[in-house]
């Protein structure tokens, strides 16, 4: 599955890309994040690798996250693995004339086993988290609106 969404940010891609790449401010935009830490490499450099652990609910769900590129400000690239589902995301971030962010995200989702199933059926899932996720950062940079305060 392959989809790609973008929303824009009323801030400088400066302000945008200090936000985006601290790991500090991940629990701010990401509800359910838990925690990052670092298992292979330097923090950020491209084929570093960390552990994510989020709290979706029902249950905690752990992944790996690969950086493939990090390129900020233009591009960071990386691949998400959880047990059946493995995500190859590449972020790009453009300036705008009126001193705004676009953030433009591509997705490709591939699934194995049980989460085969939750792919073909609830594709719209994946997709409306990836939105969530992009919205809540959106209101983070631009009004400092945390997703702990909800």
């Amino acid at each position: 599955m392959k989809y790609q969404q973008e929303i824009v940010i009323n801030k400088p891609r400066k302000e945008v890309i200090a936000k985006f790449s601290d790991p500090e401010n991940m629990k701010h935009w990401q509800k359910g994040f838990i925690f990052m830490k670092p298992i292979n490499g330097q923090l950020g450099e491209e084929g570093s690798q960390n552990l994510l652990k989020y709290d979706m609910g029902r249950q905690q769900i752990e992944m790996t996250e690969t950086i493939l590129k990090n390129d900020l400000p233009d591009e960071y690239s990386a691949t998400y693995e959880a047990k059946g589902v493995y995500n190859y995301q590449v972020n790009r971030f453009t300036p705008t004339l009126e001193k705004s962010t676009l953030w433009i995200t591509e997705n490709e989702f591939q699934f194995s086993g049980f989460m085969k199933l939750v792919g073909w059926f609830m594709p719209g899932a994946f997709k409306k988290q990836s939105k969530k996720y992009m919205e809540d950062f959106k209101a983070f940079v631009e009004d400092g609106k945390s997703v702990l305060d909800k």
